[in-house]
């Protein structure tokens, strides 16, 4: 979340940014409740430990007037204390219920825009960073769209799927649960050879871990949820790496930290009907590699272009026409300052699919993990942290099948060959 001092120091700052986040009049309200309510919980303290102050000495005092035989004024010394401790009693509560109110508030703001995220309101207003400029696959007549495909040469089964879970989750089988296990072990070897240390996390989080990362309160009515135990299926692998550094002072030595982990990923996407959403274009368990990063506030855009090149390059390997948006302020993550949304082309449906969201979160994520760094003078600061999809495999999945479709079958990539163990698909 932002930070109180930011907030009161870049007021408007902050106010553009949520106008460029589509923030109405009203709902920019909160900001001045939230100075508000801090300049409540500094009085509130002030109050407070100038009582507490002040009854200490008095408690210290009263001994030594017992002491020396002025049992009245000791005696009116110990009803001034009890009158403190009441009325420090109720500060005390004043100021919990304060904090917590203050707390709530902060979670409902968004991080603050990047100054180049454009304005708009929706995806179609999100920015062309990087346009595809070379030729889109020329499909034959009668070329299927990729659920079609899935039946005619057995690769997934969302009836199956549906019998033994509900919709939206596929089961792939044969050669096309093969081609799913390949592109994971390709993504996780592109990404150790960048220098990413490979993790296996847990699958489910808890409320703080979820919190942390800002998927609550944001996010709460997408998650799928263990009520019993309090848990939470993770949405994406990037909730429990980027917490393995929860309440962590790093060295700037450290810098970069660079971790990457394979998933299935649990998302209920609630509301989402249509021809769009076909086959694989929208699923609630899908497989996904995540790169994460931890970096110095100074060298974090750096980083980002960086992992923007990575994911570029997985691509390229893939031979999938892409291309490279920058969102805008109204399509923007609720915890992210600036992403960048890679989309591949679907042949079959004429289409661009998300594939990958490449964001930096700079110190808002940090800041509610409490995942700080010493700098040269060892003063504390908070890192920044970011992210990357690299890559989601549902719809990469539908665009290979897709752009590569032939009479024979499914062409398989040269990179993906030695890890399917076939050529073709058939």
């Amino acid at each position: 979340m932002l930070e109180l001092h930011f907030i009161r120091a870049n007021k408007e700052r902050v106010l553009q940014g949520l106008k460029i986040r589509n923030f109405g009049e009203q709902e920019l309200e909160i900001i001045n409740e939230i100075l508000r309510l801090d300049d409540t919980r500094k009085e509130t303290q002030t109050e407070l430990d100038s009582l507490l102050a002040e009854r200490n000495q008095l408690s210290k005092e009263i001994g030594g007037l017992f002491k020396q035989g002025k049992k009245e004024e000791a005696e009116a010394m110990r009803e001034r204390v009890s009158h403190l401790k009441d009325r420090a009693s109720k500060l005390e509560e004043l100021l919990k219920s304060t904090i917590e109110a203050l707390n709530e508030e902060l979670y409902k703001v968004p991080n603050i825009p990047h100054e180049s995220v454009p304005a708009g309101s929706a995806e179609q207003d999100n920015e062309v960073y990087k346009p595809w400029t070379g030729g889109l696959p020329q499909l034959a007549e009668g070329a299927l769209p990729h659920w079609e495909l899935a039946q005619k040469y057995n690769i997934f089964d969302l009836e199956l799927g549906t019998k033994i879970t509900g919709s939206g989750f596929p089961v792939y089988r044969g050669k096309g649960a093969r081609l799913q296990r390949a592109l994971i072990s390709f993504f996780l070897d592109e990404a150790v050879k960048a220098g990413y240390e490979e993790i296996m996390p847990p699958l489910l989080v808890n409320e703080e871990t979820a919190r942390a990362t800002g998927q609550l309160p944001d996010k709460e009515g997408q998650m799928y949820t263990v009520e019993r135990d309090n848990l939470y299926l993770i949405p994406t692998a990037e909730v429990p790496l980027t917490n393995i550094y929860r309440d962590v002072i790093l060295e700037e030595k450290d810098f970069p930290i660079k971790l990457t982990g394979y998933t299935p990923c649990f998302r209920r996407e609630a509301g989402s009907y249509g021809a769009h959403v076909r086959g694989l274009n929208r699923v609630h368990q899908f497989d996904k590699v995540e790169i994460v990063q931890f970096q110095h506030p100074d060298k974090s855009y750096d980083t980002l272009f960086e992992m923007l090149a990575h994911v570029e390059g997985v691509l390229k390997k893939l031979e999938l026409p892409f291309r490279i948006l920058r969102l805008c302020g109204g399509d923007l993550g609720f915890t992210s300052a600036l992403t960048f949304d890679f989309e591949v082309y679907s042949a079959a449906q004429q289409r661009w699919l998300e594939v990958s969201s490449v964001s930096n979160f700079e110190t808002y994520q940090s800041n509610r993990m409490k995942l700080r760094f010493r700098d040269g003078s060892k003063a504390t600061r908070l890192a920044h942290t970011l992210n990357g999809s690299a890559l989601a495999l549902a719809r990469i999945v539908a665009a290979l099948l897709e752009n590569n479709q032939t009479a024979e079958g499914i062409v398989i990539p040269k990179a993906l060959q030695s890890y399917t163990g076939f050529e073709i698909l058939d």
